[in-house]
């Protein structure tokens, strides 16, 4: 896309085209900055994640599974936290400033994250607090989208935001594998991006036609017609997307297990093998997202994203005659004396026991998931959770207009870091405690309720300058 196409009837801002195209050229150089940035978070992130559990066992043999639940929760409270104060931040301040003190406490909080096997006691508690400050530098999110939203025209926004959740994707398909270890390793992702900011001149804004601008005056009338519906709206949309997400990826591995007889090993291996097919595929979504939001608008991309998700969580819920495997079921009383009596079982530490503990009652009359009606429900939320995602804080950019959004994305990010806080929890515990029927119909009625309010609001999302009349949509 041509930045002269933006707006023909646009004067110009500068003395001639060189200029004008050295300012495009430097502002695009700046956005990939931001794509850069959070590839490598995500890389760092997915790095950590993913041997979380095994370096708290060895740094601290007294933590238990209830303990890594907090380990992964506090990732998710620090950024909620930092989020709307980095937001404020960049409102106030260059961008530059944020950004480099968010990426420096990331780097610090990932040191502190390596030698946490160094203190004599308490390890698992300097772990957490590791996790916390990580989460912490990671509200960087928020500003790195506000710099987004104020770089970029209109036209390039849904693009821009796209081409930024793909390169989130792909360091998610990538951090697997680019390294191994306590997690010292993301360190050197939190260095580059901080050498990278400091040297590209990185304050670029252009109004919504596109026009390079060097500050924006805002009116009291302009700062008050923020349309505070629509931006409420958006909160709670953003937060039951990140809120199915993390209870997708959340219940996978359990799940799987319980259904599919599958060992701990298995488990990990193709739900592994699953989600690196998913990010795949993500990716391939934002492009498409970026061709169906030119053809159809984002709010009918946004509505269509939910239904999809809708569809994959109601292909989950249990039906016909075929009941999942039962943990000892062939077993005479489901006794410890005859567990021992029948030679190698996880009673003596030689097999590990699969399918559905039968601590869980729900196991014994709620039928099982089928694997086709597990793939095809990771097929189905692997489209519609990328779309929604993206086209949910691209909507919310446009709503809020020209003015500084480093607060208004704060909260976003925000919202989300809640609900991937929550969602864990909830679904722990309701699947748990209720099974797979109760838990995921909730969650198709969260999905409907989104859709719902959408509709009702759907008319609120419009971009600012469109609302008051000074860009036909």
């Amino acid at each position: 896309m041509s930045h002269i196409d933006s707006d023909e009837t646009a004067p110009l801002l500068r003395d001639d085209a060189n200029s004008q195209d050295e300012d495009y050229g430097s502002r695009w150089r700046s956005i990939r900055v931001m794509y850069f940035t959070m590839f490598l978070s995500s890389v760092g992130f997915t790095i950590v994640i993913t041997s979380l559990w095994p370096y708290l066992e060895k740094v601290d043999s007294s933590a238990d599974a209830s303990f890594l639940g907090w380990m992964v929760a506090a990732y998710s409270l620090g950024q909620m936290v930092a989020s709307p104060l980095f937001g404020l931040w960049s409102n106030r301040r260059p961008y530059r400033e944020p950004l480099v003190c968010s990426i420096s406490i990331n780097l610090a909080a990932n040191i502190y994250y390596a030698y946490a096997y160094l203190p004599r006691s308490n390890n698992k508690y300097h772990m957490l607090m590791s996790r916390v400050l990580v989460g912490f530098g990671a509200g960087n999110v928020a500003v790195a989208r506000s710099y987004i939203a104020g770089a970029t025209s209109l036209k390039e926004r849904t693009g821009a935001m796209a081409n930024m959740s793909a390169s989130q994707a792909l360091g998610f398909i990538l951090g697997p594998g680019a390294a191994q270890g306590r997690g010292g390793e993301q360190t050197c992702f939190s260095v580059r991006p901080s050498s990278f900011i400091q040297g590209v001149g990185l304050e670029h804004h252009v109004d919504e036609d596109g026009n390079h601008v060097r500050s924006i005056n805002y009116t009291s009338e302009e700062v008050e017609t923020v349309d505070q519906c629509a931006v409420l709206t958006s909160n709670i949309l953003f937060f039951v997307v990140m809120f199915i997400f993390a209870v997708f990826e959340t219940i996978a591995t359990p799940l799987s297990m319980d259904m599919f007889a599958w060992t701990r090993k298995e488990a990990v291996l193709y739900n592994g093998i699953i989600m690196v097919g998913i990010g795949f595929q993500s990716i391939l979504v934002f492009l498409v997202v970026k061709v169906a939001a030119l053809r159809f608008g984002d709010r009918p991309v946004l509505l269509a994203g939910f239904f999809i998700v809708f569809c994959g969580f109601l292909m989950l819920l249990p039906w016909g005659n075929h009941f999942p495997k039962i943990q000892w079921a062939d077993l005479k009383n489901n006794s410890l004396t005859s567990l021992m009596s029948l030679g190698p079982s996880p009673a003596n530490g030689t097999l590990e026991p699969t399918g559905c503990p039968y601590v869980q009652t729900w196991c014994q009359y709620t039928p099982a998931i089928y694997l086709a009606q597990y793939i095809t429900s990771d097929f189905l939320i692997g489209v519609g959770y990328p779309a929604c995602n993206v086209m949910s804080y691209t909507l919310y950019s446009k709503v809020l207009g020209p003015k500084p959004q480093g607060v208004y994305m704060g909260w976003l990010t925000a919202s989300g870091s809640g609900a991937r806080t929550l969602g864990p929890v909830f679904v722990s515990n309701v699947y748990t405690h209720l099974g797979p029927r109760w838990a995921f119909s909730f969650i198709c009625g969260m999905v409907m309720g989104a859709m719902i309010l959408l509709a009702a609001a759907y008319r609120r999302f419009v971009a600012f300058s469109v609302r008051h009349g000074r860009v036909v949509e």
